[in-house]
């Protein structure tokens, strides 16, 4: 289906911008910046669209990770690349949502998720049960930590996968599939082992889902 320049893709009316962007209050001598400059929206798209792809590949490592299998890179290395592919992939989805009307809930995902992970990172390389030389939390501190960053993890894909269920531009089956991956990714290594697993593969389908519609369904130009 074309879309002209007059109608959208629904055969609607087409609300067009004003020619200028400019505050009320500016100045004559201020300059007003064209619509036709805010090519940084594509731009935006573009990468969300791309970057989603990040998902089911952190899905595919977190799986890894939880089957117990011997890597030559070893678990630490698999699961910090698993944890970046995930920010990279909750940015790419907050990007895509950011127009829509569940924008609120994609970024207090997006923030929840980020500080699950940051707290996250200094703990990977802790032995269960043991605390840092120097440092001033105990292990069952640390471990108490350890909880409330997986838990605020869970949260975030959590609404992430409201946002895009009530987005209405995707698949609202993935928001289903990426809020029930986000109770086994909350329970963390505290869950038993097929838990895990199979939190890792709904991950796995949501990515793949939202990663395909994501790019057919948004216009590229």
């Amino acid at each position: 289906m074309s879309i002209s320049h007059h109608h959208t893709a629904s055969g609607r009316p087409l609300r067009v911008s004003p020619a200028w962007v400019g505050a009320a209050g500016e100045t004559k001598d201020q300059h007003l910046l064209p619509v036709r400059e805010a090519v940084w929206v594509w731009s935006v798209r573009r990468y969300a669209r791309t970057a989603l792809w990040a998902l089911p590949a952190a899905a595919l490592l977190y799986g890894w990770t939880t089957l117990g299998i011997d890597t030559p890179p070893g678990p630490l290395l698999v699961m910090l690349a698993a944890n970046w592919l995930s920010i990279i992939a909750m940015i790419a989805l907050a990007g895509l949502l950011a127009g829509t009307r569940t924008r609120r809930s994609a970024v207090a995902g997006l923030l929840l998720g980020l500080a699950g992970f940051a707290l996250t990172l200094p703990l990977a390389a802790l032995p269960a049960g043991t605390a840092a030389a120097g440092s001033p939390l105990t292990a069952d501190q640390l471990s108490l930590v350890e909880v409330v960053a997986t838990a605020a993890i869970g949260a975030g894909w959590v609404l992430l996968g409201w946002a895009v269920f009530r987005s209405r531009l995707v698949n609202p089956a993935d928001g289903v599939l990426l809020m029930l991956a986000a109770a086994a990714i909350g329970a963390g290594a505290h869950a038993q082992r097929p838990l895990p697993t199979v939190g890792a593969l709904l991950l796995l389908a949501a990515g793949t889902g939202l990663a395909w519609t994501g790019g057919r369904l948004i216009p590229k130009h």
